[in-house]
């Protein structure tokens, strides 16, 4: 494997002194390369020597060990959190003098800013020591703000920090454990399962660590407030604190509603995902069928319930942050009223000494701390899960290794390497299966479905314990799966596997899976890199490449899972005599196959069925019942050929016969119903003469489309876009008109307070005046004037129920505005993506596809909607903070302009570095999924190859260049916070001082006010910018969207020409002068084509791979427009509707399509037959559910169904399967033109004609028997290829059809027949 990155920059963190930490100046260099241009992998720093996957994971490990170690011997369960705590404690610990430093701080300077304000309630100019004083009560305001702003992020740096190492320690182990996987423990779980782990459970400790010292802090914090509180306006603050105990738990049940909810949400996002999945991986299907309608109910439907559960949450959401919102303006309400209707009166020190404290305590209480309790009981869930997959069973080696010593020289008489399967270690001989291969032996397992060819191989390779019995190997073993496997990276290390390159070893095992000229025809060659799952790879070329992986280690035991089955026949045979029987010849070789013609060249056959060996043939003899196989002989036992093995009375054909379907081990996520090969592959006459591969066709890769990537601002345009999508320009006016009044009666709030408290301290100023002027009252006592308690209660409340009533329903209308545009958008995309053509689904993997419905739509859906509402919310607060200050001190402007110059640099500097962060962030952490998911596809080859600890170390390496981009990612954000707040503290120090410089212009209440509202700015400032950069970010999500509306639509599904009713009648396709390409400057792959298909005739296609013969079928459903005409019953194609044709025409795949659920769902996806009909279909097509559901279709089509057949795929099936689907098609399609593309000859050797292609034009086009008395033509060649016994008996098959043949051979004519005729074109997996 490649080595993730070259060169790897030094740290500059690690030698940074003391200030530079602080300031996080150690990062100004890369924001100046960030500035200057986009940001790269090379740009980023080495991970941290204390940061590294593989230390923090065995770590971890080793406390898990010993946790589980200790649970043994007290008989318990064990527990994860205990190795968590033990390992991560200490570090963490210290933390939390950071966070109480910073609360301490919060407490600490409302005290500051009330003595400021007593200054200038108790104004006397002439008192210069209360000057001084109230000049050191705002140094002390400033100071605060200062250290806040250090404190602050620092703490949540090193937390966040903190987290990360949890979770980068958790997936080393996840991932770990998931190479150690015992067979029964994998089946217990699923990829799915732990991707999950790895992408949503290990994300809870980034989360947790950063709330988990707020639940000691939290109510130490909220003592002292009251305390203070107490001090200031006595028992009635205790109001004001009920009010905010009780918002807590009121917050914790929303937070508990809201998961409640996103639960259900998630089962529906599952469906709709799981259905998307299904929609664009069968995607040919669904055109094919024109079933886009009934799927795109399908996907609506489960949509509709979605967004139904996401608008319930958002409201949720919506009261939880209007709640948020007001929650300080009732508690001030609240405390106040009884404060006065006590008989108190207000001052504005008192007031905004309450709005500071309440307000350093309320987000402590109403945000932190129950947000501490959410994210602990969530973390405890996910610890739960890691642990109950950390204690599933691992997998134990039983293979001994064969010393190298032994393998240079061995002693005479001893066996070498060799395998033996048998009753015990004392007996070798066979009471169930004894399985024996000796060096230079090749046993062929013949392969029938569910014989127990897969169970017998995962025992050998130890994947699976024998229940009884033994299993001996005695060697190195290496595997070639059936199912092809190669991960993420070059074909040379896909091939080499961690062995070092030797060039003529290399070369030679290149020439021998036949891929040294699709190396040549390769971009970069064999440093050509291959995507997820290998996409731009044919299957033929993954097949070679398996296989060459194998071929190319120093084993001493090949298993061959099939390796022939997903190449032609002519590279089959190539990769088994230069390769199986060449370069491996002396070697022992376990080769399941069932494609009988290669058992001749095997030295043993073994045949399974049903798990038992019911055969044992070799050259001398062949015994249904085999007794014993001596182990002991050094040379090989020659004891029967296939020949004899069919002589010896075994029925071969019953051992064919299908019991069960084998499961199938994994299964491709996506899967082309239509080759692509012939794309790929217009290279087929090229020949490579000097490494042997004569005649072998070469595929070329296919390059993917790279993912369009916008870069710069996000326009104006695209919010309005978005907007309008949702909601009517109506609507968007009374919404902003609702967010200026919410902010404005918000403000107006602590005005009138602030007005309130100017006005009593006037009054007070009065009596006080009046009291010592006025002459004595006659009665006693002097009346002191009061003010109207009921005016300014009234308006008071009145203010607050304003801002409560406009803050709710802002909240609520923006949230459905917001959700409103998603489902929009969701639904437009849907749209386009089934009307697009399908070349759009070859050039894009799927994973890309379905990335815009999953996490783009996910952003929509959630994170967008309380981004937004939160920026614009945290906006108005700022704009409503410049504009008291300013309405107070006007000359505070002066100042701020050069800060918001400032600022705005600022931003637009650090943005031009934190979108490529936040790019090299999510870039990184694919590769991470991608191998972990690889890794699962190849777990048996990973083993087998003993490679599980250079993967482990590959994941390692993954999640560092994962964590130097989150690392980054956690130090920018930080670094632009800081430099935020520091300007925010200039903004409250200049605030601050510059009331004092006023001070003979200023009430109390005016000075409280700013300052009170300046104070809030620290840490609201720098959030509201960070949101504004996260909205931007996700608009990105919304443009991504937006671009897959936009996308090229293929032709209208119906037009105004409409074929008749009864169309087809005949079945007779005509092609004149066609031409096909799949992309407008893509090449042709179809040239000029003349051909007629006769009425219910019977047409087999052939030619070498890259022929044009899936092409065919795709220019005649116009998956792409053909050039030419194509004619259907004298109806041409291109000027009915894409549905009335494809609708006509039934096809079974080549690669079949099944969809998650019951039998039924697969046989009748949108439920439009009946029982009868269903079961009827089963019993014709027990087998085979495509055929089945082709059989359901021609029901309800009769007597117009047009079908299609393309036999790919039969590859991989045995003969008695092929068999029976012959016999099927031609009982149960006998009234219908039949066009088969065919791999193997036998399938269409009795049909009424052969069309043969080669690149893309048609060479050959005869009934079959004559075409097979020309010796030069190329069909000839074809059949001569499959050896001379089997072209013998299709050479007899085929004169048998021919004499037998009843209709009239009428060349490219109309064969007249009585009734009605239908048109069938399969393209099926036969």
């Amino acid at each position: 494997m490649e080595p993730l990155k070259k060169d790897a920059k030094v740290n500059p963190s690690a030698t940074a002194n003391l200030l530079s930490k602080v300031f996080f100046w150690w990062l100004n260099p890369l924001f100046s390369i960030g500035y200057r241009r986009r940001l790269e992998e090379d740009d980023m720093y080495q991970v941290l020597p204390e940061d590294r996957s593989e230390r923090l994971g065995e770590q971890l490990q080793a406390y898990w060990d010993r946790e589980v170690a200790q649970a043994a011997k007290e008989l318990r369960t064990p527990k994860l959190t205990k190795a968590l705590i033990k390992c991560f404690w200490k570090p963490y610990a210290v933390l939390g003098i950071f966070t109480l430093i910073e609360e301490v701080i919060k407490v600490i300077q409302p005290v500051f800013l009330g003595k400021l304000i007593r200054y200038f309630e108790n104004y006397n100019p002439e008192d210069t020591a209360s000057l001084h004083e109230a000049f050191g009560y705002a140094a002390g305001i400033s100071l605060a703000s200062i250290g806040l702003a250090l404190m602050h992020h620092l703490y949540f740096y090193h937390v966040q920090r903190a987290g990360m190492k949890i979770r980068v320690a958790m997936c080393h182990m996840i991932y770990r454990k998931a190479l150690c996987l015992s067979s029964t423990a994998m089946g217990k779980t699923t990829t799915g399962q732990i991707v999950n782990l790895l992408s949503n459970d290990v994300n809870k400790f980034d989360e947790v660590t950063i709330f988990l010292h707020f639940l000691w802090v939290g109510p130490l914090q909220a003592a002292a407030v009251i305390g203070l509180l107490w001090d200031e306006i006595g028992p009635s603050c205790l109001a004001g604190m009920a009010v905010l105990v009780f918002l807590m738990p009121l917050q914790t049940l929303f937070g508990r509603l809201f998961s409640s909810f996103r639960g259900k949400t998630a089962a529906f996002t599952d469906s709709r995902i799981r259905t998307m999945n299904e929609v664009v991986s069968g995607i040919r299907i669904i055109k094919m069928y024109a079933w886009e309608k009934p799927f795109s109910a399908l996907v609506n439907e489960v949509r509709r319930k979605e967004i139904s559960k996401i608008m319930k949450s958002s409201y949720l959401r919506g009261l939880n942050m209007a709640s948020f919102f007001v929650a300080s303006k009732i508690i001030l309400f609240i405390t106040f009223t009884v404060y006065v209707m006590v008989g108190n009166t207000i001052s504005a020190s008192r007031v905004f000494v309450a709005v500071s404290l309440y307000g350093a305590v309320r987000l402590t209480v109403t945000l932190f701390f129950p947000s501490a309790i959410e994210k602990v009981s969530e973390a405890f869930i996910s610890i739960r899960r890691i642990k109950n997959f950390l204690l599933l069973d691992e997998m134990v080696k039983h293979a001994p290794v064969l010393p190298s010593e032994e393998k240079k020289g061995r002693q005479r008489g001893d066996p070498g390497p060799h395998l033996l399967l048998g009753q015990d270690s004392g007996c070798p001989y066979p009471a169930e299966c004894v399985l024996h291969s000796e060096a230079r032996a090749a046993p062929g397992r013949h392969r029938t479905s569910g014989g127990g060819k897969v169970l017998l191989l995962s025992m050998v390779l130890g994947e699976l314990p024998a229940e009884k019995g033994v299993v001996k190997v005695r060697g190195d073993l290496t595997y070639a799966s059936q199912q092809p496997w190669v991960f993420p990276g070059t074909i040379r290390s896909n091939i080499l596997f961690g062995k070092e390159l030797q060039p003529q070893k290399y070369e030679k095992v290149l020439r021998a899976c036949a891929l040294t000229r699709d190396m040549e025809l390769m971009p970069d060659g064999d440093l050509t890199v291959i995507g997820d799952r290998g996409a731009t790879l044919s299957g033929g070329q993954k097949a070679r490449v398996n296989l060459a992986r194998a071929v190319y280690q120093d084993a001493d035991i090949y298993l061959l899972d099939d390796p022939l089955s997903a190449v032609d026949a002519e590279v089959g045979r190539h990769l088994f005599e230069q390769c199986i029987c060449g370069i491996l010849r002396k070697k022992p070789r376990i080769l399941v196959t069932h494609q009988l013609q290669y058992l001749k060249a095997a030295d043993q056959i073994l045949v399974l069925k049903e798990g038992h060996m019911v055969a044992l043939g070799t050259y001398a003899w062949c015994d249904p019942s085999p007794r014993s196989l001596s182990p002991s002989q050094g040379h090989m036992v020659a004891l029967g050929t296939y020949a004899e093995l069919q002589r010896s009375g075994l029925d071969f054909t019953s051992l064919l016969q299908q019991e069960d379907e084998e499961e199938q081990q994994s299964v491709e996520l996506r899967s082309r119903t239509l080759s692509q090969t012939s794309m790929r592959s217009q290279s087929s006459s090229l020949l490579s003469v000097k490494d042997g591969t004569d005649q072998l066709p070469v595929e070329q890769v296919q390059n993917i489309a790279e993912e369009s990537r916008s870069e710069g601002k996000i326009s104006l345009s695209l919010y309005v876009r978005f907007f309008r999508a949702g909601a009517n320009i109506l609507v968007l006016l009374f919404l902003i008109l609702l967010n200026l009044f919410a902010q404005v009666s918000y403000i107006l709030q602590d005005w009138w307070l602030a007005y309130w408290a100017s006005q009593q301290e006037r009054l007070d100023t009065l009596n006080v005046t009046q009291s010592t002027v006025a002459p004595p009252h006659p009665l006693g006592h002097n009346e002191t004037q009061q003010l109207d308690l009921r005016l300014y209660l009234g308006v008071y409340g009145g203010l607050t129920m304003a801002t409560i009533v406009f803050g709710f329903t802002r909240s609520l209308l923006f949230f459905n505005v917001l959700v409103s545009s998603a489902q929009a958008l969701h639904n437009r995309m849907f749209q386009s993506i089934l009307r697009t053509p399908v070349r759009f689904f070859d050039i894009n993997p799927i994973g890309r596809i379905l990335n815009r419905f999953s996490k783009d739509i996910g952003h929509l859906d959630s994170q967008l909607p309380w981004t937004f509402v939160d920026f614009i919310q945290v906006f108005l607060q700022i704009l409503g903070v410049i504009a008291v200050a300013t309405s107070v001190i006007p000359w505070i402007l002066i100042p701020v302009l050069p800060l918001l110059i400032v600022f705005l640099f600022l931003r637009r500097y650090f943005l031009q570095t934190s979108r490529d962060i936040k790019r090299l962030e999510s870039t990184t952490r694919s590769p991470v999924f991608s191998h972990l998911s690889s890794s699962l596809q190849g777990l048996w080859t990973i083993r087998a190859f003993k490679a599980e600890r250079r993967f482990q170390e590959s994941f390692d390496a993954h999640q560092d260049l994962h964590s130097e981009a989150w690392f980054l990612f956690l130090t920018t954000s930080r670094w632009f916070a800081v430099r935020l707040d520091g300007i925010c503290s200039v903004f409250v120090s200049i605030t601050a001082f510059g009331s004092l410089l006023l001070r003979n212009d200023l009430e109390a209440g005016a000075v409280g006010l700013a300052l009170s509202y300046a104070v809030t700015l620290m840490g609201m400032f720098q959030w509201g910018v960070r949101q504004s950069a996260e909205v931007e970010n996700m608009m990105t999500s919304v443009e991504r969207v937006v671009e897959y509306t936009e996308l090229e639509s293929e032709a209208p599904w119906e037009t105004q020409k409409r074929p008749p009713a009864e169309w087809p009648s005949q079945g007779l396709i005509t092609f004149d002068r066609v031409s096909f390409s799949y992309s407008p400057d893509g090449p042709m792959v179809l040239k000029n084509m003349k051909a007629v298909f006769r009425s219910r005739e019977k047409v087999g296609i052939v030619g070498r791979t890259g022929a044009g013969k899936s092409s065919m079928i795709s220019a005649l459903f116009r998956l792409a427009e053909p050039e030419g005409r194509i004619f259907v019953d004298g109806v041409l194609t291109s000027e009915i509707g894409l549905h009335d044709l494809r609708q006509k025409m039934s096809i079974i795949p080549q690669d079949p399509v099944l969809f998650t659920g019951t039998m039924r769902k697969n046989l009748d996806p949108f439920s439009q037959h009946s029982d009868e009909d269903l079961w009827n279909a089963l019993e014709e097509f027990r087998q085979l559910v495509c055929l089945a559901h082709c059989s359901i279709l021609r029901l309800r089509t009769l007597p117009w169904s047009s079908a299609n057949r393309e036999a790919t795929a039969r590859r991989s099936w045995h003969p008695r399967t092929d068999e029976l689907i012959q016999k099927t098609i031609r009982e149960k399609f006998k009234d219908c033109t039949v066009l088969t593309i065919a791999h193997r000859i036998n399938t269409i050797i009795d049909s009424d004609r052969i069309l043969v292609l080669d690149a893309g034009r048609i060479h050959e086009y005869a009934e079959p028997y004559i075409l097979l008395q020309n010796q030069d033509s190329i069909f000839y060649g074809m059949v001569q290829q499959t050896g001379k016994a089997e072209a013998a008996a299709l050479l007899q098959m085929a004169k048998q059809a021919y004499e037998s043949r009843s209709q009239p051979n009428v060349a490219n004519g109309v064969v007249k027949c009585n009734g009605d005729g239908s048109l069938i074109i399969f393209e099926t997996a036969l």
